[in-house]
């Protein structure tokens, strides 16, 4: 078998690979005389069928399946024998394979780039810390409160915080646009989930009032016949209502499984459930900052084919989300996978940088840690011992918990060969960059 590659261009190989004649007609004749032993064929009895008629009616099948053979076998030999990894499946063209020729094709495809990861010890990392303080604590139970408020009619002015039920009809350019008639419309006034001006407009509106608000749709606003536009809306409140807060007692205090009325006990348990979700901010944080470090610190000629597979597939999951919320399928037709280009193109980077990084550092999965991984996951769900064990029945499930763990030794790996400096967030700064005291709004 003779073999030469050329570099076309970038990650893209040409190889051309030539089988010579001895190898493919010994496999046909081989093929055939085994199949003259068994063949039916009318007139004949079976076994005693002449070569002659057997080549005659099965030779031009039996060589076509040999070369598909010897060629899907000889492209991995030429694969190994100069080196190369390659992406996706070959383009191969021409194909000669005629009787007599032996077999002569060429290969196109991509390779694997080759990645030679930048000084770690020049990467600057900054690893945050973080102490829950009481008035976090208030602070959060504050926002529970208010994902449990119920909503009481007032009879008085509408303020912010209060929740109002109203008509509506929008118009631009004198028209009412599509979408712009509402009944019965429940609006939270200082929410944010109308345009700017909108709830402010309904502050200290009384029920059965009506009010004209002059505003402006933004310029990015999701509806592009809209964005920017100048729009009238004519709104009638026709019910106020204010928000009432569960008192902290039982009744309360039963809703986060918490059988006693005790204040402290209580307390304690939004602290744990705080520090839970502190240490995971904290991590995911410190990994997100050390994958952008390595992207930025080493550029890479990206493989096409991995980045279409990853576009495609991140679409697909794109896709099944937004089915899964009643987005119209026409919609969903019309998405391409070039929107999902550049995250693929950043997750195929991150997944070479990261498979060299397990490389030069000799990681292997730990089964302790992966053993501890499963047991927190399962810790979750009553039978947690049957759902241990429903993982390690079949080592396939294991696989995704085996490369987080993996991804996790190897993000302390690269920490310990950087530089690390420490600064301390406080807790609202940490979950979201000081969204915390939102949460009961946006959650409501």
């Amino acid at each position: 078998m003779q073999v030469s590659v050329e570099n076309a261009s970038g990650l893209e190989r040409r190889v051309r690979v030539q089988v010579p004649e001895d190898s493919i007609a010994t496999e046909v004749s081989a093929r055939l005389t085994r199949l003259s032993k068994t063949a039916r064929v009318a007139g004949f009895r079976p076994g005693k069928v002449p070569m002659s008629v057997i080549n005659r009616k099965y030779a031009a099948q039996v060589r076509q399946e040999v070369v598909g053979e010897v060629l899907r076998r000889s492209f991995s030999e030429a694969m190994t024998q100069q080196k190369l990894r390659p992406v996706g499946d070959p383009m191969i063209d021409p194909l000669m394979a005629e009787p007599g020729g032996g077999l002569d094709y060429t290969a196109t495809f991509e390779v694997v780039p080759e990645v030679k990861l930048q000084s770690l010890a020049d990467l600057s990392l900054t690893r945050e810390t973080c102490e829950i303080t009481d008035g976090d604590i208030d602070k959060m139970i504050e926002t529970l409160r208010k994902q449990h408020r119920e909503w009481k009619e007032v009879d008085r002015a509408a303020a912010m915080g209060d929740r109002l039920t109203i008509d509506l009809v929008g118009r631009v350019d004198g028209e009412i646009f599509d979408g712009g008639e509402a009944k019965d419309f429940a609006v939270e006034l200082g929410s944010g989930s109308l345009i700017a001006g909108f709830e402010e407009g309904l502050v200290g509106a009384v029920a059965g009032e009506e009010r004209k608000l002059d505003l402006s749709f933004p310029e990015d606003y999701r509806n592009t016949t809209l964005a920017g536009k100048a729009a009238t809306f004519d709104v009638t409140v026709s019910r106020i209502e204010g928000p009432e807060l569960p008192a902290l007692e039982a009744e309360f205090f039963s809703k986060f499984g918490l059988e006693q009325d005790d204040l402290a006990a209580f307390r304690q348990e939004v602290r744990e459930n705080m520090e839970r979700e502190m240490e995971q901010a904290l991590s995911r944080n410190f990994k997100t900052q050390v994958m952008d470090k390595l992207a930025q610190a080493n550029t890479l000629d990206l493989p096409k084919a991995l980045v279409a597979s990853e576009s495609h597939r991140l679409l697909e999951e794109l896709k099944r989300s937004m089915s899964m919320q009643g987005m119209d399928k026409n919609q969903l037709n019309g998405l391409s996978p070039d929107m999902m280009a550049p995250q693929a193109s950043k997750r195929v980077q991150l997944g070479l940088l990261m498979a060299e990084v397990v490389r030069e550092s000799g990681l292997k999965v730990n089964p302790d840690k992966v053993r501890t991984a499963v047991e927190k996951l399962a810790s979750s769900y009553q039978e947690s011992d049957q759902v241990v064990r429903w993982y390690y029945e079949d080592p396939s499930r294991l696989q995704e918990i085996e490369a987080t763990t993996l991804e996790d030794d190897a993000i302390q790996w690269v920490a310990e060969q950087a530089q690390v400096a420490e600064t301390s967030v406080t807790f609202d700064a940490l979950m979201n960059r000081g969204q915390t005291s939102d949460q009961g709004k946006a959650e409501g």
